[in-house]
């Protein structure tokens, strides 16, 4: 109980979208992606994504938080996810994934690429999230 406090300290989750129901998972994921300037979708219970997360929170950078593991639907929202990044049925994990200004970034090693070659911070600036 302890954790979960210290955790919603850090970053802030996204509040269950009033989305129409027929829409497709693809178009429910674009329609999230673009409610914030950074929209990570995430399991709770996954280190990477926590890394993630915590990146760009030492950044300065506040993302809006899918955890589709709390998300009823988070199967589907994931299988969406997946077609988008051009994994396969039963591929690697999904998650994390990362909209930066409504664009799809991609999922881990992305996005630690764009921050490792200097591409990451320029994205956020463009999309609003960082001012410096």
């Amino acid at each position: 109980m302890q954790y979960a406090a210290a955790e919603q300290a850090w970053y802030m989750p996204a509040a269950a979208a009033a989305a129409p129901m027929a829409e497709s998972a693809v178009a429910r994921v674009e329609w999230l992606a673009s409610e914030s300037a950074v929209v990570v979708f995430s399991v709770s219970s996954c280190c990477m994504c926590h890394a993630v997360k915590r990146l760009f929170c030492g950044m300065g950078v506040h993302p809006t938080v899918h955890e589709l593991d709390l998300d009823p639907r988070g199967r589907e929202l994931e299988r969406a996810l997946a077609r988008l990044l051009g994994y396969g049925p039963g591929g690697a994990p999904v998650v994390p994934v990362v909209f930066i200004g409504g664009k799809l970034v991609g999922a881990m090693d992305r996005v630690m690429a764009a921050h490792i070659n200097g591409s990451l911070v320029p994205l956020l600036k463009e999309a609003g999230a960082l001012w410096l």
